[in-house]
């Protein structure tokens, strides 16, 4: 049980029935069934590449993982639009990331000479302080790649003294609140944090039964 609103807690295992459900699916499967599931697994795959330089860090791999202080993450286009209209419009960033990723919703392309209007997931550098990262997000990550994505990019940094900040964004719709929607600010801002941030919140925290879905939960 979550100690406060917005902690992530560990849910209860359903490793017997998934394996059960998954037994049941290997003894209907043909050969070209699995040859396909292993085409689109491949498919699939998230490839994150980084251009970053000797003198600002490490090459990035499981062994040596590089130096990040501040990681900020903007998911989806108004996020992402608001990092590219406030804080990346000028000349303190450069790009030293890219993420490619296929799925129902997302053909990224192998350049990361990109419009602000596509859709795609770049990392840029702060040029005075190198340990200090952002990413911008704004293509769609399927459920069954959130996992993975986390994996790769997190894979490559250190986590000692990390400090993560995530922005998304919904509809004022899905906002559950007692009060009528129509009389709200739009937009407006909620937070929420783990017990481990200890420094002072910039706006109130979301209050309950609010939750945050997809890739920004994960």
């Amino acid at each position: 049980m979550a100690t406060f609103f917005g902690e992530v807690v560990v849910a209860s295992s359903r490793a017997g029935v998934d394996d059960e459900e998954s037994a049941e699916e290997a003894r209907e499967e043909t050969p070209e069934d699995r040859e396909i599931r292993r085409e689109l697994e491949k498919k699939r795959e998230i490839d994150v590449l980084w251009t970053l330089k000797s003198g600002a860090s490490t090459e990035s791999s499981a062994d040596e993982p590089f130096v990040c202080s501040k990681f900020i993450v903007a998911i989806g286009h108004n996020a992402a639009a608001f990092l590219s209209s406030f804080i990346l419009d000028s000349v303190c960033w450069e790009v030293v990331g890219v993420a490619k990723l296929w799925n129902e919703w997302c053909r990224t392309s192998n350049t990361t000479n990109v419009l602000p209007t596509d859709s795609f997931c770049l990392f840029y550098q702060l040029i005075s302080d190198p340990t200090v990262l952002l990413c911008q997000c704004s293509c769609y990550v399927a459920e069954d790649q959130q996992f993975q994505w986390l994996e790769k990019v997190f894979g490559c940094m250190r986590k000692e003294d990390l400090q993560v900040t995530i922005l998304s964004t919904c509809p004022v719709a899905d906002y559950k609140t007692q009060e009528s929607t129509l009389t709200l600010p739009s937009p407006f801002l909620k937070a929420l944090k783990t017990k481990e941030f200890k420094e002072e919140v910039c706006c109130p925290l979301l209050e309950q039964p609010n939750i945050v879905r997809d890739l920004p939960a994960a």
